[in-house]
């Protein structure tokens, strides 16, 4: 067992043998408190992989030693909260299939460094369950929520803030070396300013049209033929993930410029999440944010003027982030006092 008081390095600091492990920062969303996860260090890397586990796809980037990128693929869900079983089994599937592309084969992962970026990750023992369960044997690997890794790539590890509009939604900010993640408790309790909440919504409206309840329109209609009958839909509903919830959102952003009465408060209500995200992102002293995820390019005209303002793209994207974790490159640590397995 080894304790750690307080203190900040740099990753250059945490590799010259001032420290016996390589330390990963991961902010406890439910306690504000930072945790640590532990790695053991390998030396100068072949290869470096980077991984952005979402709740639709699992993306995959192979890059080697000097930094030249030779393979990227995609799969299923990553979201660990799906099980990790799911969540490898995607994971693995990005990464035989950047292999294949790269010309190469599983027999290069013990020289490989993999960074992990993933949905569903909030606290410190997620990062140890999520590696821990690894089904191939890596060189290193670092484990992190999504938001910190897209963070990380952002902005290059320097101040800023990131607001994920995807399948599901989180904030982080990166303020002074310390991270401070905003949202992100998973769809069922949260996910404004999503996909997935466009998509939940857009259901609840149809069906009260349904019944009369609400207005209904020739957008409610449409969500209503896509599953046959509102019957059809409860079925859907039993097993459906945020996922399948997300994939209506396109039909909402179309609808809403067609100018229908249901879906332009939708995605306006959804503009507004965003736009209270990014103003307290701001307020917790980010210099400015980045807007990432697949619905950030379709959500952006429907934002106020002051968010526009204040979004700047990314550097790097989160695969980059995820790489750039997995390098050991001018991250910032913060270490808590506590105790490491």
């Amino acid at each position: 067992m080894t304790t750690y008081k307080l203190v900040s390095i740099n990753m250059s600091q945490a590799l010259s043998g001032a420290l016996p492990y390589y330390l990963i920062n991961l902010q406890d969303q439910s306690q504000k408190a930072l945790y640590i996860t532990v790695m053991k260090d390998i030396p100068c890397p072949n290869y470096y992989l980077g991984i952005d586990g979402g709740g639709t796809r699992c993306r995959a980037r192979l890059q080697d030693d000097s930094s030249r990128t030779i393979g990227e693929d995609e799969s299923g869900p990553a979201n660990i909260r799906l099980g990790l079983d799911v969540a490898w089994a995607s994971i693995m599937t990005a990464i035989d299939r950047a292999l294949s592309a790269a010309g190469l084969s599983r027999d290069i992962l013990a020289q490989t460094a993999l960074g992990l970026g993933l949905t569903g990750v909030v606290t410190s023992d997620d990062c140890k369950r999520t590696t821990d369960a690894a089904p191939a044997e890596f060189g290193l690997i670092c484990a992190a929520a999504d938001y910190h890794v897209a963070c990380l790539g952002a902005f290059g590890g320097e101040d800023g803030a990131i607001q994920i509009a995807g399948t599901g939604s989180s904030g982080y900010a990166i303020v002074g070396g310390k991270g401070y993640p905003v949202g992100g408790w998973g769809f069922v309790l949260s996910e404004k300013g999503s996909a997935a909440a466009l998509g939940r919504d857009a259901i609840r409206a149809a069906l009260e049209a349904h019944d009369k309840l609400a207005l209904q329109t020739a957008f409610t209609e449409a969500v209503i033929r896509r599953f046959g009958t509102p019957a059809d839909i409860i079925d859907w509903s039993e097993k459906a993930r945020a996922g399948d919830y997300g994939a209506l959102s396109p039909l909402a952003f179309d609808y809403a410029c067609k100018g229908d009465a249901v879906a332009i408060p939708l995605v306006k209500q959804v503009a507004a999440d965003i736009d209270h995200f990014v103003a307290h992102l701001i307020g917790l002293g980010a210099p400015k944010v980045c807007l990432v995820g697949g619905l950030a390019s379709h959500i952006l005209a429907w934002l106020s003027e002051t968010t526009r303002k204040r979004l700047v793209e990314p550097k790097m994207d989160i695969l980059n982030g995820a790489i750039l974790m997995a390098r050991h490159d001018n991250a910032v640590i913060t270490l808590r006092t506590g105790t490491v397995a």
